[in-house]
């Protein structure tokens, strides 16, 4: 028999064997994933505006305060994850420790993520490929819409080919991105706080990919929390003095509209400012392709437990690939972005509108993962007081930032998008009453998972 056979059988006494991802990741595979979705270069290059507007010259103390912050936060994914591996990622933390309900929420506000977060990721080809077009003059005013079809398709094509070519992919787009500033002795800004570290936890998704996961995903969450704090960090002090620390300098950079393609031009000129706009392209088109892989994982898993249509949990033999899961999640995608098109919608506000959706159920779901790494649990015991403060402080910081994007109400149509989030997390939980049996086939599911873990 075969790896690839022995894969698919069961792991349970069920009759029939059940889907199965291929276990082939290494440690760099894995990171790769939490660090492409997070997409620094891609945070780099939209600004550190905000972050000066408050602070001015100290504008790089936001981004060692986030740091601090993200990483309380991510300790209850790196405890969780050390002791469960699946596919559904944090619908098997928490539904592991407070069960299926909660367990299939924090899934469903994951999955409500990374349903836009890659047409988020997406508008950002488009919006630097216009850049690009415009800077190097083949182009000026670009339609967004052609470029983001054809970041679709790549993403898709990529997706497709297996979890090993995605995550190398991934790994190579932020690389190339990042050697591309890098050597023109221009290191620059990220963006404002805790939100640029948006995606570290995306690892999660691969629990069931990974060769050794309750080691290497942990392992991978803290990579990506460490490089992003000491990227972020560098980055935006170095934006900073490249505008100045006097009051010119701080005033230049607060109402800069374009500050790392401005100081490129200021410092080298415009064939910096160019590959500064592929840099983020390429950037933009890693964290879409981690981020489909992190919703295919997700829709994977849940119709494997019967929560969803199972056609959902067929897996390609000759690729490994959830191919149903991620055809859905790809056209899921695309009709949102012909939606915007058709209504006219500037491809900024694509960009903001999706992101502040997104981000929005992400927080929700960061509040309920740290919550299920508070109590001990049969899993989790009760081992020293960091494992229990450290969780607790990432409720609270998690919820603090939530409230934040939330109140003071901000102005239309950002004031409506809360509600938005809101009822796909109804959504959800009317589903854990409406799906026959539902706590059953979740706590099922989960226990059956437990099987495929290598431990």
């Amino acid at each position: 028999m075969n790896r690839q056979d022995s894969m698919a059988q069961p792991h349970s006494a069920e009759p029939a064997s059940r889907p199965a991802l291929r276990r082939e990741l290494r440690f760099m595979e894995t990171a790769s994933v939490s660090v492409g979705v997070m997409a620094p270069t891609l945070a780099m290059s939209v600004t550190g505006v905000a972050a000066a507007a408050a602070l001015g010259r100290a504008a790089p103390l936001a981004f060692a305060v986030a740091a601090l912050g993200v990483g309380l936060v991510a300790y209850g994914f790196v405890r969780l994850a050390g002791e469960f591996s699946h596919a559904g990622s944090v619908y098997a933390f928490v539904g592991n420790t407070l069960g299926p309900r909660p367990g299939f929420l924090a899934g469903w506000a994951l999955l409500g993520t990374y349903l836009v977060f890659p047409p988020v990721s997406i508008m950002g080809v488009a919006i630097f490929g216009r850049a690009l077009l415009s800077t190097t003059g083949l182009a000026h005013d670009a339609d967004w819409y052609p470029l983001a079809l054809a970041a679709w398709a790549v993403i898709w094509v990529l997706a497709a080919r297996g979890v090993r070519p995605t995550t190398r992919s991934v790994l190579a787009f932020e690389v190339v991105s990042i050697m591309g500033v890098a050597i023109s002795a221009l290191t620059l800004a990220a963006t404002a706080g805790f939100l640029a570290f948006a995606g570290f936890e995306s690892a999660g998704s691969l629990g069931e990919e990974s060769l050794v996961p309750r080691s290497m995903i942990p392992r991978a969450i803290v990579t990506a929390v460490v490089f992003g704090a000491v990227f972020y960090v560098a980055c935006i002090s170095v934006q900073t003095l490249g505008f100045g620390t006097d009051a010119a300098g701080v005033s230049g950079f607060r109402h800069s509209q374009a500050p790392l393609g401005e100081l490129a031009r200021r410092y080298v000129g415009t064939p910096l400012a160019a590959l500064l706009d592929l840099g983020a392209m390429l950037s933009a088109l890693g964290a879409g392709l981690g981020g489909v892989t992190v919703a295919a994982r997700m829709m994977f898993a849940f119709g494997r437990d019967g929560l969803a249509s199972r056609r959902l949990s067929g897996v390609s033999a000759a690729t490994g690939v959830p191919r149903r899961a991620l055809a859905a999640e790809m056209l899921i995608g695309l009709v949102l972005l012909t939606a915007f098109r058709l209504a006219g919608t500037s491809a900024l506000n694509v960009f903001f509108y999706l992101a502040t959706i997104g981000t929005l159920s992400l927080l929700v779901m960061y509040v309920l993962t740290n919550v299920a790494a508070v109590p001990p649990t049969r899993h989790l015991g009760r081992r020293s007081s960091v494992q229990l403060v450290a969780p607790s402080a990432g409720v609270l910081i998690a919820g603090f930032v939530l409230y934040h994007n939330i109140w003071p109400v901000p102005p239309a149509p950002y004031r409506f998008l809360p509600y938005l989030v809101l009822g796909w997390l109804l959504a959800g939980l009317a589903l854990t009453v409406a799906i026959p049996g539902f706590a059953e086939k979740a706590a099922g599911g989960l226990e059956r998972a437990a099987g495929l873990d290598p431990r």
